[in-house]
């Protein structure tokens, strides 16, 4: 017979979100942290692994099954550490909401103060910093500390100069301060709190506790030359995105130095004097189609990336359609030169409609978005 009794468990008043990416050996670790960290607090911690090859999500799995404070989101072809915490924490209903790495770099002893200040103070979201009187960066080199300071002196042009530390990673908000901002937000790239702060509809009330970043416990980084891109994207989108979708922005960028890349290898087979003009331009055309292909698979479309057979369809499918696009292009400026006679004008007018249509028909074809 079963029982009709029912046991009510709180509701954890924080949730902690950890995006991960093969961090299998840290998710113990971590989890044990949290649990000497947040004494008397109810809590629960979410990771949300992008399909870890490692196995991440099976360990947490493992844990979960031990410790019910411990679940996993895992997500299958779909890939971002922004949209990773967002769909953290969109997967939670607890009132106060953490995102922090889960390769133990940040300090989850400051933990209790940045939710006291939140429940004591009039505030929307508590940054932990390494930029303020007590906060220290750790044993970064050189090279990173600069690249950090000049990318927070960059990201002043979209949130606060009063705040220090704008590319941590590690920050704790309330429920009703993410809601306002989710349908707004860009998750393009690592940096979630500078899109939090853009995409505000009003300026979050805030407030930074010091914190030393630690060296990584185990894993790897996964800071590549990529995320400087994508960090580009992210500014660019809050500065115009309402004008420009962003990934049209990335795929004529990457469209225009394809044209470098074009002309490039044109002069450079016309100087060898071994092949015509003819053979030469084809021989680049197909060189720069290549370049923009596969810049824009690794960039432009990171989240929905092509790998294996797949790369070689999207390579036939990106052809096709560019191949389309530039009849389109000389069509509409042989048009518009035929009216008026100005050919830069039909020039630019071609080169307009040629690029529309290769986003939207790659997009829809080559990188058509995957279903979860």
């Amino acid at each position: 017979m079963i029982s009709s009794r029912i046991t009510i468990q709180p509701a954890p008043l924080l949730s902690v979100i950890v995006p991960t990416f093969k961090e299998r050996d840290n998710v113990a670790e971590l989890v044990r942290r949290l649990h000497l960290a947040l004494v008397g607090v109810a809590w629960e911690v979410i990771f949300v692994d992008d399909d870890s090859p490692d196995g991440t999500a099976d360990a947490v799995r493992a844990l979960a099954l031990t410790d019910a404070r411990v679940r996993c989101v895992q997500r299958i072809g779909r890939r971002g550490l922004s949209s990773a915490c967002v769909e953290g924490m969109l997967a939670s209903s607890a009132p106060y909401l953490c995102v922090m790495d889960g390769d133990l770099q940040h300090d989850e002893t400051i933990l209790p103060d940045m939710l006291g200040r939140l429940t004591g103070q009039d505030l929307d979201i508590v940054v932990g910093s390494r930029y303020v009187a007590g906060g220290a960066i750790g044993d970064w080199t050189a090279r990173r500390a600069w690249i950090s300071r000049l990318a927070t002196r960059i990201s002043h042009l979209v949130v606060p100069p009063a705040l220090h530390d704008p590319m941590s990673g590690f920050f704790m908000l309330t429920r009703p301060a993410f809601t306002a901002s989710v349908r707004s937000l860009s998750s393009t790239g690592f940096k979630i709190l500078v899109d939090l702060f853009a995409s505000s509809p009003t300026p979050l009330r805030f407030a930074e506790v010091p914190y030393t970043f630690r060296s990584r416990n185990a894993g790897e980084s996964k800071l590549d030359n990529r995320v400087a891109w994508d960090y580009g994207m992210l500014l660019a989108d809050k500065l115009v995105g309402h004008l420009i979708p962003v990934r049209f922005l990335s795929f004529a960028l990457i469209g225009g130095a394809g044209v470098g890349v074009h002309f490039l290898c044109l002069s450079l087979l016309m100087a060898l004097g071994r092949t015509d003009f003819a053979t030469a331009h084809t021989m680049a055309t197909g060189l720069a189609m290549l370049f923009n292909f596969t810049l824009n698979n690794l960039l432009t479309y990171r989240d929905r990336r092509l790998s294996g057979l797949g790369w070689f369809v999207g390579l036939f499918w990106f052809v096709l359609a560019c191949s389309i696009g530039a009849l389109a292009n000389v069509g509409i400026a042989i048009y518009l030169f035929k009216l008026d006679g100005g050919w830069p004008l039909a020039a630019l007018a071609g080169i307009a409609v040629g690029s529309v249509w290769n986003y939207v028909a790659t997009s829809a074809l080559t990188w058509k978005k995957r279903s979860a």
